[in-house]
């Protein structure tokens, strides 16, 4: 399932409790259904349509119309007719995976924590800690069934929010989660934790997959008006590692600067 861009800035605008919101939530899902090629010509094409239609060389009414389907369907990789017909061009999508095979971004990172294995996992576990040391979330609630309720940072100010559940869950092995239908952001994700040798510490590799509102094209725009990704995602596991090692991620808010 694609969210647009469009029903996750109009949530984000008035709030996810509103009417307006709860609106939104009710329309049919616009699901990825469009290939990568398709969404890329999409694109050029209603571009050109807008270029025309601003040099008045075709009818504004027409144009409009259908420049603004053609950039809808490559933002969200969402056909409305291929949808009614249920025709799909995207690639499939595995039963156990939040996100189409060839879709989104995934991003890989390690790092090596001063702590056994079954506390870095005890921690992790509780996945109402991830917003400490993951700067891009605001909140995460969860329930007693493994599922939970994330609300994240997006670019231009706007808040993403879905639904998610644990699909994996080794106890201090592996933990693997996966977003439900509707999210405004598809993602799925697991952490790994191995001990080793020597007392050592514990090895916390992360896999993190996610398709955001408008596809690839979003994840462009994110890293234009801030961090990339894999960025992201090392500071992150930077600020576990200091949390687990120390207690708490080191500041130098308030202490005394040497002469500048």
């Amino acid at each position: 399932m694609a969210a647009t861009l469009l029903a996750a800035a109009v949530k984000s605008v008035a709030g996810s409790e509103s009417g307006v919101a709860r609106v939104v939530n009710k329309l049919p899902q616009a699901r990825t259904n469009v290939s990568a090629n398709e969404r890329w010509l999409s694109l050029i094409a209603g571009g050109t349509v807008a270029g025309l239609c601003l040099s008045g060389r075709t009818p504004p009414l027409l144009s409009t119309i259908l420049g603004t389907g053609l950039i809808y369907r490559a933002m969200t990789g969402n056909c409305v007719l291929y949808q009614a017909l249920g025709v799909s061009t995207a690639d499939s999508t595995r039963p156990q995976s939040a996100i189409a095979a060839g879709h989104g971004t995934r991003v890989d990172h390690a790092v090596i924590v001063n702590r056994p294995a079954s506390e870095v996992y005890e921690f992790w576990r509780d996945l109402e800690n991830l917003p400490r040391f993951m700067t891009h979330l605001v909140d995460v609630d969860t329930t007693t069934d493994g599922r939970s309720h994330w609300v994240a940072k997006g670019p231009l100010g706007l808040k993403a929010e879905w639904d998610a559940e644990i699909v994996t869950d080794v106890p201090n092995k592996l933990i693997a989660w996966k977003s439900l239908d509707g999210a405004d952001v598809d993602t799925a994700g697991s952490v790994h934790f191995t001990e080793l040798p020597g007392d050592h510490g514990t090895e916390v590799r992360v896999e993190l997959k996610y398709d955001p509102p408008a596809g690839k094209l979003g994840t462009a725009v994110a890293k234009l008006v801030g961090r990339s990704p894999e960025e992201q995602v090392k500071a992150d596991m930077r600020r576990f590692k200091q949390i687990m090692e120390a207690g708490e991620v080191p500041t130098t808010q308030g202490q005394p600067h040497g002469q500048r």
